[in-house]
């Protein structure tokens, strides 16, 4: 596996340094070297590494998300809350409907195996989103109006609706008794009980670490290891409750920064420097997940629902933004900022296969296709776009 890691980051690292050179995300030098190099490449990563990688993905999302909270603090947040709340949920609820009609008829598919494919296409990557947006408020690019803030909040809340109502579908394949009005209620109460034990940690923290002196590079390795382990608390309680567990470990990076800023501030700084690392594994790791193989099965009616998924989200995020303070360029903005898919689709996508659904196989090629075709353009597209349509102070 030692040489798996060190393969992963000078491969990493080089293809980060080429794809930033012509003036595109580095991150998408990583998906592609991860593709070249995993399994359905060159094979040239160990079982090893692979048996581990969704482990390595999760830590890597961890620090970003936990950099993210270090990012955010309460005046941002003030003006942003309801607006975020909608884009959390409204685009990908239309998305993942539109893709479930549109699958009927294009696919032959029942509503239920629809919905199934719907919600694992509806999810937004945070691992891609989040990295951008912190780095456009690094940037002080559209931080006038808080619009990254904006993008990272919606976004982080958004994988919760997908996958529990991609949950909701598969349990309703499989002929399990589903009541969808404690579904329905479970996502707010997902939400709310994720906030809550990140506060509870975020506040556990603060106290520990204002009364015993610790190094900041050790008070980041305790961090973390709270933050997985909230992480693996939301995978313990999932068959009895939900938890958004991602979202609290959100949480307790903003109720560190909240309630001690030098500390934050300082943390911050140190996430930063870790995160060099993790976006390595986290991005080689996600495309070593790609089979390019399985993807062209999918053919062009693939491509056709996910576009028309990606109109459906558009809409989406224009109607969350009705009445928000926000011109039509950086209404815009919000809406090309919401294109890319990775970490969920890599993640799930498998599943329906796994569990014998009918055309499992066309899901899992149509999910792998949707982080191919939105990853590199909704990576691009922010990149290219921000510094054009917004305000850069």
């Amino acid at each position: 596996m030692a040489v798996d890691l060190a393969i992963i980051i000078l491969l990493g690292l080089f293809a980060n340094a080429v794809f930033e050179r012509i003036h595109l995300p580095g991150l998408l030098g990583m998906l592609v070297i991860g593709v070249v190099i995993g399994p359905y490449g060159l094979n040239i990563l160990s079982s090893d590494i692979l048996s581990v990688s969704a482990d390595f993905r999760r830590i890597a999302l961890i620090i970003i998300l936990l950099r993210a909270g270090l990012g955010i603090n309460k005046k941002s947040l003030r003006g942003i809350g309801k607006t975020a709340l909608k884009l959390s949920c409204i685009p990908g609820l239309i998305e993942g409907f539109f893709i479930a009609f549109a699958s009927i008829k294009l696919l032959g598919f029942s509503f239920i195996q629809g919905g199934i494919l719907g919600f694992i296409i509806a999810a937004v990557s945070p691992a891609v989103v989040v990295p951008q947006m912190l780095n456009l408020m690094e940037k002080r690019i559209g931080t006038n109006k808080n619009i990254p803030t904006l993008i990272l909040a919606g976004a982080s809340i958004d994988d919760v609706f997908a996958i529990t109502i991609f949950s909701t579908f598969l349990g309703l394949y499989s002929g399990k008794q589903i009541n969808i009005g404690i579904k329905v209620i479970e996502i707010p109460l997902a939400i709310i009980l994720g906030i809550f034990v990140g506060i509870i940690i975020g506040l556990i923290l603060i106290k520990l670490f204002k009364k015993r002196h610790i190094r900041d590079t050790k008070k980041v390795l305790i961090i973390l290891g709270a933050g997985v382990l909230l992480s693996a608390l939301e995978d313990l309680l999932k068959s009895r409750i939900q938890l958004a567990g991602l979202l609290g470990v959100m949480t307790i990076g903003f109720i560190i920064l909240e309630k001690s800023p030098d500390i934050g501030k300082r943390l911050a700084v140190k996430f930063n420097k870790v995160w060099i690392f993790a976006e390595i594994l986290l991005f080689v790791l996600v495309g070593s997940e790609v089979n390019i193989n399985v993807a062209t099965n999918a053919g062009k009616v693939g491509i056709e629902l996910i576009l028309i998924g990606l109109l459906g989200r558009s809409l989406g995020v224009l109607i969350s933004l009705i009445g928000s303070n926000l011109n039509l360029k950086e209404r815009l903005f919000c809406v090309i900022s919401y294109v890319p898919k990775a970490t969920v689709q890599a993640a799930i996508g498998s599943i329906p296969l796994s569990l014998d659904v009918a055309s499992g196989d066309i899901i899992l090629a149509i999910s792998v296709l949707s982080i191919i075709l939105t990853a590199p353009l909704g990576a691009i597209g922010i990149s290219k776009s921000a510094e054009k349509l917004l305000i850069v102070e």
